[in-house]
């Protein structure tokens, strides 16, 4: 018997936009492209220790031995990445960053309730959302602010019946991290909501320059049931190693209910790898110098991007972290435009920023870890082509 529908959850628009079809076919012709969108570490030409592949070998990952929240040397080894801070008891184990919303959608939201999310951001949360059945609505963050947050309109977003916010920091593109007195400000609002905050900080480890200022971990703090994010992806560039994590953290008695019921949704699952949990003390020991080859990769690269800019119609927005860089660009073309042409022209990758929801025209999403050589090439092309269309 065939089924009569499919989910309305999947009902995705299957339709593909035009740069993605001209790259396709690009790609198919066999064009020498400059990608200046490249997100995996691993592929573009880093160095690795040994010490990766070597702790995957570990004898006790032959045998099965399921912890719900994870293992405890795995959940300890997590807790020393906030300088030993960190409870381990208040760590949980997911197999992703994304698996960890979708643990955290299910724990704050029955179906048809709202998440707050930034825009811009990461176009992800329209589909984790839908698959988890929840309504993530957009809270604004203005380029011309700072990317800062104006907790009148989350505020105003939230009237429609949200049950959590999520915040990314560092933003992603904009590489923005939150500020100690917004945190106050809106700890205030989540208390008088009754809003728990979802702080994703996979980025948090790239950041330019030390800040007094900034919350380096959401969950550190007590005013509210709060819960960051980091993983192996971000934290040790590792993204094949499929592990991320959830602290939790806020008001005693609700991070205890948030625990055990967070302990029911990963045993249902438990989709964590055992081989990458016992091995990993070792991999975020080894974190640091990848994360070191990392930052230096992101900070020359970004270094080209602002002495190329220098004088041209393209203005490098301030970021304070992450990995990728955001031109703002003349709107006499929309972002899809001048990436379209860029593509087409000059054989280079870039992103439109709408691909982001940006608020407005006219913005670029590049990203700051290919190699030098190729981000040098790909950007000295991309601001000829911006100063020769915009003249």
């Amino acid at each position: 018997m065939q089924p009569s529908g499919f989910s309305r959850r999947t009902q995705w628009t299957q339709r593909t936009n035009r740069w993605s079809t001209l790259r396709a076919e690009k790609e198919a012709r066999g064009d020498a492209l400059l990608d200046l969108i490249v997100s995996n570490p691993t592929s573009v030409g880093l160095e690795y220790p040994a010490e990766i592949l070597q702790s995957l070998a570990e004898p006790r990952a032959a045998v099965y031995e399921p912890h719900p929240l994870g293992l405890p040397s795995a959940r300890q080894a997590v807790a020393q990445c906030y300088d030993g801070a960190a409870d381990p008891e208040r760590i949980v184990l997911t197999a992703s960053t994304s698996e960890a919303y979708a643990f955290l959608f299910k724990l704050l939201a029955d179906p048809g309730d709202a998440i707050l999310v930034p825009r811009p951001g990461y176009p992800l949360f329209d589909f984790l959302g839908g698959l988890e059945s929840v309504r993530p609505l957009a809270y604004p963050l203005d380029p011309g602010d700072g990317w800062s947050l104006d907790l009148n309109e989350l505020e105003s977003a939230g009237r429609a019946g949200a049950r959590a916010v999520v915040l990314v920091s560092p933003g992603n593109p904009n590489g923005v991290y939150l500020k100690e007195d917004e945190w106050a400000r809106l700890q205030d609002l989540c208390r008088r909501r009754g809003w728990a905050v979802i702080s994703d900080e996979v980025f948090s480890p790239y950041a330019t320059a030390p800040d007094p200022h900034r919350v380096e971990c959401a969950a550190a703090k007590t005013g509210v049931l709060t819960f960051s994010l980091g993983g192996l992806s971000k934290w040790a560039g590792l993204p094949q190693l499929k592990l991320g994590w959830i602290r939790v953290g806020g008001p005693e008695a609700l991070v205890e209910q948030a625990l055990a019921r967070l302990e029911i949704i990963a045993d249902t699952y438990l989709s964590v790898s055992t081989p990458v949990q016992w091995a990993l003390p070792r991999l975020l020991a080894a974190a640091a110098g990848v994360q070191q080859g990392i930052r230096r990769r992101v900070q020359a690269n970004r270094e080209v991007a602002q002495e190329e800019t220098v004088g041209s119609p393209c203005r490098l927005v301030r970021s304070e972290g992450g990995w990728s860089a955001v031109l703002h660009v003349p709107s006499l073309r929309s972002g899809e435009q001048w990436a379209l042409e860029l593509l087409a022209q000059d054989g280079v990758l870039v992103h439109p920023g709408y691909f982001y929801d940006f608020p407005r025209e006219a913005f670029l999403v590049l990203s700051l870890l290919p190699p030098e050589t190729v981000f040098g090439d790909g950007i000295r092309r991309l601001v000829a082509r911006i100063q020769e269309g915009a003249s």
